[in-house]
């Protein structure tokens, strides 16, 4: 769904001056109900001035007039050549001040946890450079020794769709170079959510790894037949040696 130009602005003006209800704003302007309603109310975009949509040609009144007339109207954007790609993504992520200490331990953690991603890819998880993703791959990172792997979705750098995302990218190419994979590997390479409905596959225990085709009985061809024992054998003593006599 495409948006208004400068939306938290847009709904600021439409607050002020119109009567549409606070969910059909929210969905003009790709906003959730109860922030408009925190707009409304003056604890949200305080400070903000409102933008006015018909004079930069985003919204017409009569369109305004439908919505006003009816609540369940939904009000259609028009056509802007300036709002093309506005909501696509230009250079790195931006990351705020507050966690960018954290990145270089996301990094670590991607190298070591998913290194068939590209540094392209991770450049776009976290919202760093190449270099820095080439100092601690070769572990020449000034602080390298104090850097703990940590996942960047428990960070907030990234979602873990994003990071979902970038790993079937990765498989799909490893798998289209043709490259043999371990059981491991492939399930680094999927999804969070099918990892976790993956059943592990039974293994032996290392202390006894090897053992699986240890027998103790002898080959076929060197088994002797057994002996067939009754009851008299059981009971009947050993022939004496003449030693024996001889010694009584």
């Amino acid at each position: 769904m495409n948006k208004p130009l400068m939306a938290k602005a847009t709904a600021v003006w439409l607050i002020d001056n119109t009567t549409l209800s606070f969910k059909q704003i929210a969905d003009f302007c790709g906003l959730h109900e109860l922030e408009v309603q925190g707009i409304a109310d003056g604890d949200v975009a305080t400070g903000v001035k409102g933008f006015d949509p018909i004079a930069s040609h985003q919204l017409d009144q009569a369109e305004i007039d439908k919505g006003e007339k009816d609540p369940a109207y939904k009000l259609r954007l028009k056509h802007n050549p300036a709002a093309e790609g506005e909501e696509k993504r230009r250079g790195p992520r931006y990351t705020p001040l507050s966690k960018r200490q954290d990145r270089p331990a996301a990094i670590l953690w991607l190298v070591k946890f998913h290194p068939e991603l590209a540094d392209s890819q991770i450049a776009k998880l976290v919202g760093t450079t190449k270099p820095t993703i080439q100092a601690i791959r070769e572990r020449t990172h000034w602080n390298i020794q104090n850097i703990q792997p940590i996942d960047p979705v428990a960070l907030g750098l990234a979602k873990q769709t994003e990071l979902d995302a970038a790993v079937q990218k990765a498989a799909k190419k490893r798998e289209a170079e043709g490259g043999v994979m371990s059981d491991d590997e492939r399930r680094k390479l999927v999804s969070t959510e099918t990892s976790l409905s993956m059943e592990d596959e039974p293994r032996l225990p290392s202390a006894i790894a090897g053992l699986e085709n240890f027998s103790l009985s002898k080959d076929d061809e060197d088994q002797q037949p057994e002996r067939e024992l009754d009851a008299e054998s059981f009971f009947s003593l050993p022939n004496k040696d003449e030693d024996d006599e001889d010694e009584d």
